[in-house]
């Protein structure tokens, strides 16, 4: 039966409907984690190292198409409350217009300013061209990864989960393959590393945008629109947390490796770099619930539907509570076995890592909460409380955990930065809850 987001959502309907969102994000974080893998073990350490210096770049673009996309889908889920169906669908048109001239100009700027943008991150002359090549042809997909972004959150709003989840596999299928083939195979190095990766986009852009353009039994369809500002703005400061987020993220994985070179050296990045690796997949997790239950969250806001928007709160913090403990379980027992997989050649950075791992993942308790909390009042229309959650989260609490810890633990307090950032990102998120009660109603 066909889940509707004007439904009464039980908790089995509710995860039924943000199951494909979350599959999704997860298949993402494991083809993002294969894609490295190729270029580490079939072109070298230079251009791996070329690789990486480059992708926080572009990943901040990236992070445009989810503004447009978890913002514009909460304006447009609201409207659709509202029983505005016709505006709802124009408001979709404005910011998938948006996202395509957004994303043409910053292709066109990108290619013209990446070798300076690679000088700025201190690329030296051994890695310059690659991280230049790599940076300029992935911006040439940009357009496409954005819309990827976009429609990962559109399809869930035009209750079509299915759809995107289908479009994500095929995109990360089509991503695996043209690395085996142009790296592996051809030997293309980073070039063919970067033109699998847009390909790939291209497969995860272009069929929603194809499926939108056509007449479909959705809730949204493209149409003629004349453009309006105000719309796209609001988009935008609904999803500015998303920009927030991989802005702030990139500074902060600099001062965590930086830390870790000044207590650990080479061995401390190494291994902070397995429990990223690890923990892009459980976060995963999170993300692709807050995905997936934000539209349903816009609607009956929209719909001034308060009764469903207690629940929907109340259930959503029972869910994304009890997965934390349940990741916590999964990644204590996982953890030896996944530090092996990436360094058990090295007993002593394999000790590090463990060590390092089961401290880290404490976090998982409360992350899946605070990632929810922002997202929910993104879906609320409420960009500012939302950017706030999650800049105080992701730069302010982390930046002054990461650099005071240490100084009383040593290297522990590296580890333990991230648990106690999110300690103070739930009080915080809490503060926020409380405050804005009665004007959203949602207890």
């Amino acid at each position: 039966m066909r889940i509707q987001l004007s439904d009464h959502f039980t908790y089995r309907k509710l995860l039924r409907f943000t199951l494909p969102s979350i599959v999704m994000m997860v298949f993402t974080s494991i083809y993002g984690v294969v894609d490295g893998l190729f270029v580490s073990n079939f072109v070298g350490k230079g251009p791996f190292t070329a690789v990486n210096l480059v992708m926080p770049v572009v990943m901040i673009f990236g992070g445009l198409g989810f503004m447009f996309g978890t913002g514009g889908s909460a304006l447009v889920a609201k409207t659709l409350g509202q029983g505005r169906r016709d505006q709802a669908n124009r408001y979709f048109t404005m910011i998938a217009i948006a996202t395509v001239g957004t994303g043409i100009v910053i292709s066109a700027l990108g290619a013209a300013f990446m070798r300076p943008i690679c000088r700025w991150l201190r690329a030296d002359a051994e890695i310059i061209d690659d991280c230049v090549l790599y940076g300029r042809i992935l911006l040439g997909f940009n357009t496409a990864y954005m819309l990827q972004n976009v429609f990962q959150s559109f399809l869930i709003t035009a209750e079509k989960p299915k759809l995107g989840l289908l479009a994500t596999i095929a995109a990360g299928v089509t991503n695996m393959a043209l690395d085996a083939l142009f790296i592996a195979g051809f030997g293309w190095g980073v070039a063919g590393a970067a033109v699998a990766t847009g390909l790939s986009q291209c497969v995860g852009g272009l069929f929603p945008l194809l499926y939108f353009l056509r007449p479909n039994n959705s809730l949204l369809r493209l149409r003629p629109v004349k453009l309006q500002l105000r719309p796209i703005l609001q988009s935008c400061g609904n999803g500015a947390s998303e920009v927030v987020s991989s802005v702030t993220s990139s500074i902060i994985g600099m001062v965590y490796n930086f830390q870790l070179l000044r207590f650990a050296g080479k061995d401390g990045v190494a291994a902070y770099g397995v429990l990223m690796y690890t923990e892009f997949i459980f976060v995963a997790v999170f993300i692709g619930y807050a995905i997936g239950s934000a539209p349903v969250i816009g609607y009956h806001y929209g719909a001034e539907n308060t009764g469903e928007l207690k629940s929907l709160l109340r259930k959503s913090v029972t869910l994304n509570l009890g997965s934390g403990i349940v990741m916590l379980g999964i990644a204590q027992a996982l953890a030896m076995t996944l530090a092996h997989l990436f360094v058990g050649y090295d007993p002593a950075l394999f000790s590090m890592t463990v060590h390092g791992f089961r401290i880290f993942t404490v976090a998982f308790v409360l992350l899946g909460l605070n990632i929810f909390f922002s997202s929910f009042f993104t879906a609320l229309n409420n960009g500012v409380v939302s950017a706030a959650i999650s800049f105080l989260r992701t730069f302010v609490f982390k930046l002054s955990a990461v650099l005071v810890l240490p100084l009383l633990f040593k290297l522990d307090g590296i580890w333990w930065a991230t648990v106690v950032a999110e300690v103070f990102a739930f009080l915080a998120s809490g503060v926020f809850l409380l405050k804005n009660r009665r004007k959203y109603g949602y207890f």
